[in-house]
């Protein structure tokens, strides 16, 4: 393939447009001729001026056109400039003696030519052989690009007249042309035009000039524009517009010339950021000495502020940078007032309420048939329900300890989950009430059968954050210590205070034992002063001794003689002592109660007197004869049992179909669809919400709450290190290995794709890293649930918090580690710039990524799920990045896709963050030289827009912005206990 001779073909060419004018380069209509620009003349403009000077005006020597009707060639025509005069068409001075001797062959007598006019100023003419312009400045200029040169082989000039005060000029509208703040060109190969150009609204800032509404004009039949049929490039050039910039170096001193640069965006994309860069440029401008005296001051030059306004895009994101922080910091006073208010108040000391627990005819049903999106249940009846609980009864008093005993499947979790107030997936039917003398707001203390503890925290660690997230933020720090201390010593593991608790599970380094970790469970509860204490299973899985301790804790707390608590315990299997430590007892069977009644011997009195027939075997174990006759009782013993202990009748399977029938279809389908925190309870005689009395706010505020759990997280970053220096170590290994990779990438075109592919593997590097936030949030999900049921803190000071210490350590370091060793060894960008845009991008690429992980280890409840689908979407990510595929060859239909990638707007940032360094892509195909600006192969090989970062950088945040809020929404609405 002969790369450059398609490469103008395809990419730059367009159809040629047909322009009609009466004065070629842009010569002003005067009457019936032509004000032509200086260099120019004939009746049309379209003859070039052949020796002579400028202030000759229209008399100037021309040359003629070709008999073909083309244009003529200076070259060819013999033409040379007077001594002191150069450029092409002799129109840029060299020396002040040049311009003062063209003026003095005029016969001008005028003395604002050769002198002092009277008023004391110098009117003396110099040469102003600077980039810088005063009046109207010549400047003739070498064009060496290397890809135009191997189209065009030859000299190609190009001469500009920039113009900013015609009045400073000798002779007005002869030794200048055009308006203020005017520019024309005009390039020459060979010595013959090919085009011209012109643009108005310039303004200069010191040696550069940007100009607008830029149009240009190709001289048909001319070797660039038909007269070679490959290589027409009319359309490209009649379709330059918008803002041109010519900006210049410093003059040399030794040659006397300056580089400069013609940049304009369809010139920018074929030759890089600095455009046509234009070597050898010369300067002159003939004007007063008294012009130079005065500095201008009557110019209309213009600051370099006018030009430097910020883009949209970077003010937009700006905007929204400091929309956010604008926020945070509100937020932040205020959480720092109402928490500073809130400790200022005054406080209550804690103490217990004599709270009695008293349940009437709970029964708890659980739909067996199947939901539907298109068909509910029909809830007319119970046939199709399982039934957990069938009207059970009950009261324990204060300083009462009552265990709930049966076989597996007869209720017992269920049950206290129900006195609880735990949240129910099932229907609720009957009362729950606390009544008492002094609190119409009782504290519930439930501790679960599973201990959920945090295993980096010491025992008194963990016993210190609840008591300063659960009791109330008036009280001192100090008595909250206090507090801690006497759990400790109640409990009796005052040894275990600087213990941690450990992780006994899944191969993890052991810490206290199971019988601890349930009495630190235990304090957990405490710790906030319950009125009631119910607890479900305490003593399984535990031994004898480690079980005996527990009911002799338990037994203390409700008989404390200071605080008396009704302690609620359900039993699976308790030995004869732990038995005999219960003063109350409930047996269930199947949902219903057997008994319900003093301890001790009295259940076996009680079932002897009603005739049971399994006899009790003095010195047999109570608590397993109890089991025994509970595991298969017969009807009539359900019967006269609930008859005989409950205050109201008992109801058994034929009985629900009763209470279905007194209970409209409206009111069971809103008892089915709600739980147990929404049901009615009474307490003191009054009707209240259970779910709302515990619910209506947390003990501390936002920030408190906020400011212990990062804490809390500190505490484990720093005991647990392994994942901390796991991902910094990784990250170091992968920046080595991709920095060798694509170490030192040159600039060909296979160098560029390289470099594009570096930036595309730390993108798919960060995407799959991100793959542990989401097993972190899976790990800690129990313990958030638990204490989330114990309204600890609010979801949204979790989340934040976890936020924190997550991304910090564990995304942003690594990645920042990962991609600085990448940068330097693979030799991108060398500026700092262009660094810290780089470091930027992959920072919110980096956020968005980690919030997309806690959106799916949040959701769904299976990690394995969750892990798949990320790894899925990872896929996802990459193919539609625009690496492997160009975004535009993908059908239509499944295009639509890459808008909802953030991979692809990461690359893309990336690479235009790459290239507009003034990356240029220098190759040699077929022994054809090829320079280009990169951003040309980047749109060709990626379909990557070279003006898109600032947009991509705004769509990442909307990437962060949504992720973020559907976390916090689905945290809040899903992640909660279910039972």
């Amino acid at each position: 393939m002969f790369f450059i001779t398609n490469f103008f073909l395809v990419i730059v060419l367009s159809l040629s447009s047909v322009h009609s004018q009466n004065c070629e380069n842009f010569g002003q209509l005067n009457g019936t001729s032509c004000d032509c620009p200086t260099g120019t003349g004939g009746s049309t403009c379209s003859e070039l001026a052949c020796g002579g000077n400028i202030f000759e005006g229209s008399q100037r020597p021309l040359t003629s056109t070709s008999s073909s009707g083309g244009f003529a060639n200076l070259t060819s025509s013999g033409c040379s400039c007077q001594s002191g005069w150069t450029g092409t068409a002799c129109t840029v001075c060299e020396s002040a003696s040049a311009c003062q001797s063209a003026a003095n062959s005029l016969g001008n007598s005028d003395s604002s030519l050769t002198g002092d006019d009277g008023d004391g100023q110098n009117n003396t003419l110099v040469c102003n052989t600077t980039p810088k312009v005063w009046a109207s400045s010549q400047m003739s200029c070498s064009v060496n690009n290397p890809t135009l040169q191997a189209l065009y082989p030859l000299s190609s000039t190009l001469n500009i007249i920039r113009t900013l005060n015609p009045s400073l000029s000798p002779l007005p509208n002869v030794t200048s042309f055009g308006s203020a703040g005017s520019l024309y060109a005009q390039l020459f190969y060979e010595g013959e035009e090919q085009f011209y150009c012109k643009a108005d609204s310039c303004v200069q800032d010191s040696n550069n000039w940007s100009c607008q509404d830029l149009e240009c004009i190709c001289r048909p039949n001319t070797t660039f524009c038909g007269g070679v049929p490959a290589t027409n490039l009319t359309g490209a050039i009649n379709t330059l517009s918008g803002t041109l910039d010519i900006d210049c170096d410093d003059v040399d001193n030794s040659t006397q010339q300056a580089t400069c640069s013609f940049k304009q965006a369809t010139i920018e994309s074929l030759f890089g950021s600095s455009g046509l860069v234009l070597n050898g440029c010369s300067f002159g401008e003939c004007l007063r000495q008294s012009v130079l005296d005065s500095n201008g001051t009557s110019s209309i030059a213009s600051s370099a502020s006018s030009k430097a306004s910020l883009s949209g895009g970077v003010i937009a994101g700006l905007a929204v940078v400091g929309g956010l922080l604008l926020i945070a910091v509100i937020f932040l006073l205020l959480g720092w007032f109402a928490q500073k208010r809130a400790r200022k108040s005054g406080y209550n000391q804690l103490g217990s309420g004599n709270v009695t627990v008293q349940w009437s005819n709970i029964s708890y049903i659980v739909s067996t048939s199947p939901k539907t999106l298109w068909r509910r249940r029909n809830y007319s009846g119970y046939s199709d329900d399982k039934v957990i609980l069938d009207s059970i009864s009950g009261r324990v008093l204060p300083g009462q300890m009552m265990a709930i005993l049966g076989p597996s499947g007869a209720g017992k979790t269920t049950l206290v989950e129900i006195l609880a107030g735990k949240h129910k997936s099932g229907s609720t039917v009957g009362q729950v009430s606390f009544p008492s003398d002094t609190q119409s707001n009782p504290r519930i203390g439930f501790v679960p059968q599973q201990d959920v503890l945090p295993p980096t925290l010491t025992v008194y660690e963990a016993l210190l954050f609840a008591a300063r997230l659960r009791l109330p933020e008036n009280i001192p720090d100090i008595e909250k210590h206090s507090r801690v201390d006497t759990i400790l010593h109640k409990l009796g593991i005052e040894s275990l205070r600087n213990v941690r608790i450990g992780d006994n599970t899944n191969g993890r380094a052991r810490g206290i034992s199971g019988g601890e970790m349930r009495r630190v469970s235990i304090g957990l509860e405490l710790i906030a002063s319950p009125d009631v204490l119910i607890l479900d299973e305490p003593t399984s899985g535990l031994d004898s001794v480690s079980a005996a301790r527990v009911a002799n804790v338990l037994h203390t707390i409700a008989h404390d003689s200071s605080s008396p608590t009704a302690v609620i315990a359900s039993i699976h299997q308790p030995s004869s002592q732990l038995y005999q430590t219960f003063d109350t007892i409930l047996v269930l069977s199947h949902g219903h109660s057997l008994y319900l009644g003093p301890g001790s011997f009295a259940p076996v009195d009680h079932l002897t007197r009603i005739g049971v027939a399994q006899t009790y075997q003095q010195g047999y174990n109570v608590a397993d004869y109890l089991l025994e006759v509970a595991s298969d009782p017969p009807l009539a013993l359900l019967q006269s049992a609930s008859s005989a202990v409950h205050p109201s009748p008992s109801v058994d399977q034929a009985g629900l179909s009763n209470i279905s029938n007194n209970l409209s279809t409206e009111k069971v389908e809103e008892e089915k669809s709600t739980s147990i925190d929404s049901k009615a309870v009474v307490v003191n005689g009054k009707s209240t919400l259970f779910g709302l009395r515990r619910k209506s706010k947390y003990a501390t505020t936002f920030l408190t709450q906020l400011e212990y759990l990062s804490g809390r997280e500190w505490k484990i970053l720093r005991r647990d290190k392994t994942l901390f220096f796991t991902h910094v170590a990784v990250a170091a290994v992968l920046g080595v290995f991709c920095g060798g990779l694509y170490f030192n990438i040159n600039t060909t075109i296979a160098g560029f794709q390289s470099r594009v592919g570096c930036l595309f593997f730390l993108g798919a590097l960060i995407a799959f890293s991100s793959l542990s936030a989401l097993y972190n949030i899976v790990e800690i999900r129990p313990l958030f649930l638990r204490e989330r049921s114990a309204f600890y803190y609010s979801p949204t000071a979790w989340l934040l918090s976890r936020f924190l210490f997550d991304v910090v350590p564990l995304r942003i370091v690594p990645t920042i580690i990962v991609s600085t060793i990448t940068y330097w060894m693979a030799g991108l960008a060398s500026d700092a710039a262009h660094f810290f845009k780089f470091l930027f991008i992959l920072v919110l690429y980096t956020l968005a990524l980690t919030l997309f992980n806690f959106l799916l280890g949040t959701l769904f409840r299976n990690g394995g799920i969750a892990i798949l689908l990320s790894a899925l979407t990872a896929l996802y990510q990459m193919t539609y990045a625009g690496f492997f595929v160009h975004l535009n060859s993908i059908p239509p239909v499944l295009r639509w896709l890459q808008w909802l990638c953030p991979l692809k707007y990461c690359l893309e940032a990336l690479s235009v963050n790459e290239v507009g360094s003034g990356l240029m892509i220098q190759d040699s195909l077929q022994g054809v030289p090829v320079d280009v600006s990169a951003s040309l192969i980047m749109n060709l090989l990626f379909g990557f827009g070279e003006n898109n970062y600032y947009r991509d950088v705004l769509v990442l945040f909307a990437f962060i912005a949504g992720f973020g809020l559907s976390v916090v929404g689905i945290v809040w609405i899903k992640v909660r206990e279910q039972h």
